[in-house]
């Protein structure tokens, strides 16, 4: 099989689909790999370590979707992109279709067989996802902590306080694989942390788990009434190969605080 990878285009996206050691791996079972040329760069693989690895280097993205059987990208693909794919060919990538009619029926004229990674499920867990999650979680702290900086614009609370200071209150809406991480992450920093779900089991684990924070049946009630306090609210709520639902209104959000942060990373 032939399995292409091109550079991504979607902007300010530095990921690459395959790395040169799963390259490497490909081609020492046969099969042959292209690889857009600088597909690897932003994420620290130069065109050299594929060579290495026994892939094949090319100039342009339309020689890799013409060449190859299999077409391995991070992101969806582009408008750009949208001519370039056929017939029998495979496409392995996020896609997000829910959020693209323009997208879906893309695909749908192409003929393309589309595999989405976020709807692969092993065990009732989406295991392509959930590294995408972690990070997302992680990084909606460090971001929502940098936001809330006088500087950029923010009230200027340390999520973390200081002796004589209350820290900073965390809301996050989702106790799936992102919600976790951003919870880690606050709890981490000292901020004082409140988390919902509609999964009261999962409330309980988490109390159980971790401490130092608190738990909170998600619906609209206790959401009205956590706004007024709240420094940096996170949305992280999943519905696999669906939209997320739309939780917070522009009255909650009248409700919050000058200089305050919303994330959303649903």
């Amino acid at each position: 099989m032939i399995i292409g990878v091109p550079k991504e285009i979607k902007e300010q996206e530095q990921r690459v689909a395959l790395l040169p050691s799963a390259a490497n791996q490909l081609t020492r079972r046969s099969h042959s790999v292209l690889v857009e040329k600088n597909a690897g760069i932003g994420s620290g693989y130069p065109d050299e370590e594929y060579v290495k690895a026994g892939a094949e280097v090319v100039d342009q993205a339309k020689e890799v979707f013409a060449r190859a059987d299999m077409i391995v990208k991070v992101k969806e693909p582009r408008e750009a992109e949208f001519p370039l794919l056929r017939k029998g060919q495979i496409l392995l990538t996020y896609l997000h279709l829910a959020a693209s009619k323009s997208l879906t029926e893309a695909l749908l004229k192409s003929g393309v067989t589309a595999v989405a990674y976020e709807t692969i499920q092993i065990d009732h867990r989406l295991p392509l996802l959930e590294p995408m999650s972690e990070i997302a979680g992680r990084m909606s702290v460090v971001m929502g902590a940098n936001f809330l900086a006088k500087y950029n614009g923010g009230s200027g609370v340390l999520l973390g306080g200081v002796p004589g200071v209350l820290p900073g209150r965390v809301v996050i809406i989702g106790g799936g694989t992102s919600g976790v991480n951003a919870l880690r992450m606050a709890n981490g920093l000292g901020a004082d942390v409140t988390i919902l779900d509609i999964d009261v089991e999962r409330l309980r684990f988490l109390d159980l788990a971790m401490e130092n924070l608190h738990t909170l049946y998600s619906n609209e009630a206790n959401l009205n009434d956590l706004m007024p306090d709240c420094d940096l609210l996170i949305g992280a709520v999943l519905l696999p190969g669906a939209k997320a639902p739309k939780l917070i209104t522009r009255a909650m959000l009248r409700k919050m605080k000058r200089g305050s942060v919303l994330v959303d990373i649903s």
